[in-house]
């Protein structure tokens, strides 16, 4: 019961978190849905990315289905392990230009899943932050004056629903319905001056705001067998086809003065744009298919070893109620390569014998195309997998380095760090009698 309560409690806060955060703080984010935050749970990520391993004490939300499996029967076989799973983030970030720098900081969350065994069946749901819009741009005349500012916040969230199917000893499939939402603000300040070159008592403000929703599906496939006596073969396949958003869409322009300590902006004259009488109160954004292939090759509690290639249709990308001229979107892709070691999962002198090491790396084309310039980002990635006792099993633990981005054609370069850390649960909820 009292994990029970303990669940229920972290659900409470992972809603309260995802409705509350922002975050990033990356001018990238100025662009599309915002910058993705989901990149895998903490032990994909420490390996690159990865996420073609399945076992019986983590959760894998890439593909459903994982959420069976002969990796969820544990104690001689006589028990099938629920798996739940939460995991937070940190990230700092320095921000380049050919001339300028600055850093940035954020704390959030990172995802919560529950995965319940039935059978031959997995049924496994969640909650994931997708994306997040979170920037301060300004820009400036031929005079060296402030010309405009840009503020941006939000992101579109997925809580999802799936099961999981497992045909033969060897091979599980699966499927999983996502639902969308969240919304996205923008602001562009615009400031104005006299003859004189002075700045004017009032500026220009354009504000914006898109609240979306919708639905999409993804479909999995998962392998796993014996080459030999020794080593298994682990093969994974998941696809989740192109999907529209419903964007409801609001717009309004003021005349604002900016108090010059605070810079706290106060609308004078605020003007509702009648976005309906030009057919844009409601649009469609459309929304990538997904497609990732993963192989791998392990021995058994041992090691593991294994490369991911994912693709996505992002040319398709369109959003009516903005346009950006120096800007577009192709096609992008992503391939991962990472592993992990165990020195001894069964020792019980050395503690750290126990621990799972992880390392990987990752390149990845984003699809975002600025100035000619394709936006492009690396990195690099280690991690540790802490077997625990008492309401949490596992401590997942991993760091991330990279890159993202150019200071070519006046773009900005990000270099960051990330750290997750991830705490999963594994228990026997279902228990099979033996005796009356």
């Amino acid at each position: 019961m009292n994990k029970i309560f303990s669940l229920l409690f972290l659900l409470f806060f992972a809603y309260l978190t995802v409705n509350s955060q922002n975050n990033t703080s990356s001018p990238y984010s100025f662009y599309g849905i915002g910058t993705l935050d989901f990149k895998g749970t903490s032990e994909n990520r420490a390996m690159g990315g990865v996420s073609v391993y399945n076992d019986s004490i983590h959760m894998n939300f890439r593909n459903p289905a994982s959420y069976t499996g002969k990796n969820m029967f544990s104690f001689n076989n006589e028990g099938r392990l629920v798996k739940f799973t939460v995991g937070l983030g940190h990230n700092e970030t320095n921000l380049k230009t050919s001339d300028n720098s600055s850093k940035t900081t954020n704390t959030s969350f990172e995802y919560l899943g529950l995965n319940i065994p039935m059978g031959k069946f997995g049924l496994g749901f969640g909650l994931i932050p997708h994306s997040s819009v979170g920037y301060k741009l300004q820009s400036s005349n031929e005079e060296d004056q402030l010309q405009y500012k840009y503020y941006g916040n939000g992101g579109l969230n997925k809580t999802f629903l799936g099961i999981g199917y497992q045909l033969s000893n060897n091979i599980a499939i699966g499927f999983d319905a996502r639902y969308n939402f969240g919304n996205i603000q923008n602001s562009a300040l615009e400031y104005l001056y006299d003859d004189e070159s002075l700045p004017l008592d009032y500026q220009a403000r354009e504000q914006n705001r898109s609240d979306l929703s919708g639905l999409n599906f993804n479909f999995g496939f998962t392998y796993n067998g014996k080459l030999n006596e020794n080593l298994e073969l682990h093969g994974s396949f998941a696809h989740s086809p192109a999907y529209n958003l419903s964007s409801r869409n609001s717009r309004t322009f003021a005349s604002v003065v900016i108090n010059p300590n605070t810079q706290i902006e106060f609308p004078v004259n605020e003007i509702n744009v009648d976005l309906e009488a030009i057919g844009l109160d409601k649009t469609d954004l459309s929304m990538p298919s997904r497609t990732s292939l993963g192989i791998g090759v392990s021995k058994s509690k041992k090691w593991f070893l294994g490369a991911e290639y994912t693709s996505l249709g992002s040319s398709v990308f369109s959003n009516d109620l903005i346009t950006i001229e120096n800007s577009e979107f192709e096609d992008s892709s992503k391939i991962s390569f990472g592993g992990f070691y165990i020195p001894d999962y069964a020792s019980f002198s050395k503690f750290w014998n126990r621990v799972v090491y992880r390392t990987g790396f990752y390149s990845e084309k984003t699809g975002l195309v600025i100035n000619g310039e394709s936006i492009n980002e690396f990195g690099i990635s280690f991690g540790l997998g802490i077997p625990s006792g008492g309401l949490f099993s596992n401590v997942n633990a991993t760091f991330e380095y990279g890159k993202r981005g150019t200071t070519n054609e006046n773009l900005v370069e990000e270099n960051f760090i990330n750290f997750q850390l991830s705490l999963s649960l594994n228990d026997r909820w279902f228990i099979k009698r033996k005796y009356n």
